[in-house]
């Protein structure tokens, strides 16, 4: 599964330098595949669609209100650490398991393989 922050977030800005995969972004930042990863030019997902990895988007997650994650980058820090990173440090536990987002821990370990050639 992919982590998610809800609402509840205060935007303390605690989470998003401790993300291996640069997948948390501020409110109203627009977000890359290139960010903080080794993808750029056009790619073919995971899901198997395609983009541009340094064309700014704001789907997978984007708030205008709070600090969100990208599902598409988020490995819940498999291959990085023990536990997802954001959850860790975060005040408030707004970053949770996300249900709609369900990802086996070989898919997880797959996209970071794909995200850190």
């Amino acid at each position: 599964m992919a982590i998610i922050i809800t609402d509840d977030c205060i935007n303390c800005e605690a989470c998003e330098p401790e993300c291996p995969n640069n997948a948390i972004y501020a409110p109203d930042e627009a977000w890359k595949f290139s960010d903080g990863t080794g993808l750029s030019g056009t790619i073919k997902t995971p899901s198997g669609g395609s983009a541009d990895a340094d064309d700014d988007k704001e789907d997978g997650g984007f708030s205008d209100e709070f600090f969100y994650i990208v599902t598409d980058k988020c490995t819940e820090c498999k291959g990085f650490h023990e536990e997802p990173q954001c959850a860790a440090v975060c005040p408030v536990d707004c970053c949770i398991l996300d249900d709609d987002n369900e990802e086996t821990e070989e898919e997880l370990l797959e996209k970071k393989d794909w995200m850190h050639l």
